[in-house]
């Protein structure tokens, strides 16, 4: 590594290249952190910032790879946590994007926006939804991202996890107070679930108040998009007097005030009722729960 070192530094290469950067094409391994901080420390100027000619950072790769001590390193010479390439992707969309919640952590941390910037382009909670990775929904949400925010090509987050088929993403959005029946133009999540046979999404959605009678562009209900006989049934069936009661108090209480739920002085088991964190067959009557 010295020797390398030794001739790197006397040749002075120029680093500042738009396209084809060192700090792009350094090897993702664990000698990368090393190789990022002598490119980056040992010349002067700010190349924490170099791009590529899509707009692409050596940020933006640490955080697609899921490294997270490479975030750090970046982070710490200058790096722009909030540069976008010319899809408008962030480096917290490239969290998203790979699963890394190390990265994402730190990146919000240091001040990186939960929200898009363009309506047209995606956002990192659209991306995480899409992804499956309810643990970046899950601290995105919690640093204040918009659970409702729609594109108009892809609709809200909890549409892009039901079109998708990620409940886990799905089960969070809606704890933490995504309206349930806010999809894309006039079709709903409940109809992207039904069109996808899933039929714990279609449960879930229904547990949250999902509105049966709402129509997609063709006019139609969930219902006349059902094919298998447990979905219909689903969809057909009345809510229960204890599920119907646990709705309106969620509506009452708002949602920014839901993750204050826990802090109530209530039995953990009507904590656990309101918050909804388990399903409808799970709760034996509403009599138990009062007790």
């Amino acid at each position: 590594m010295l020797p390398c070192r030794s001739y790197l530094f006397q040749g002075k290469p120029c680093i500042s290249q738009q396209d084809n950067a060192k700090l792009h094409n350094a090897p993702i391994t664990p000698a990368w952190l090393h190789c990022t901080r002598v490119l980056v420390l040992n010349w002067p100027g700010n190349h924490a910032n170099i791009v590529t000619i899509d707009h692409v950072t050596p940020l933006h790769e640490a955080c697609l790879s899921g490294h997270v001590a490479c975030v750090r390193a970046l982070i710490s010479v200058g790096a722009n946590v909030n540069a976008a390439t010319i899809d408008g992707a962030t480096p917290l969309f490239n969290c998203c994007a790979s699963g890394s919640v190390g990265c994402l952590e730190l990146l919000l941390q240091n001040g990186a926006h939960v929200y898009a910037h363009h309506t047209h382009f995606p956002s990192a909670l659209h991306e995480a939804s899409k992804r499956g990775n309810s643990q970046c929904v899950d601290s995105l949400l919690s640093h204040g991202a918009d659970p409702d925010h729609q594109l108009p090509h892809m609709g809200s987050p909890l549409y892009v996890s039901c079109v998708h088929r990620h409940t886990a993403c799905s089960k969070v959005l809606l704890a933490r107070g995504a309206c349930v029946n806010v999809g894309r133009g006039e079709d709903s999540p409940l109809h992207a679930a039904v069109r996808q046979g899933s039929a714990d999404q279609v449960s879930l959605l229904l547990n949250y108040g999902a509105d049966i009678n709402l129509r997609d562009g063709n006019n139609q209900r969930p219902v006349d998009l059902a094919h298998p006989v447990p979905l219909c049934f689903s969809l057909v069936s009345p809510r229960s007097l204890c599920q119907l009661c646990r709705l309106q108090i969620r509506k009452v209480v708002g949602q920014n005030r839901l993750k204050l739920l826990p802090l109530l002085p209530l039995p953990s088991i009507l904590t656990h009722y309101l918050e909804q964190i388990q399903y409808e067959n799970d709760w034996p009557t509403c009599s138990t729960i009062l007790k």
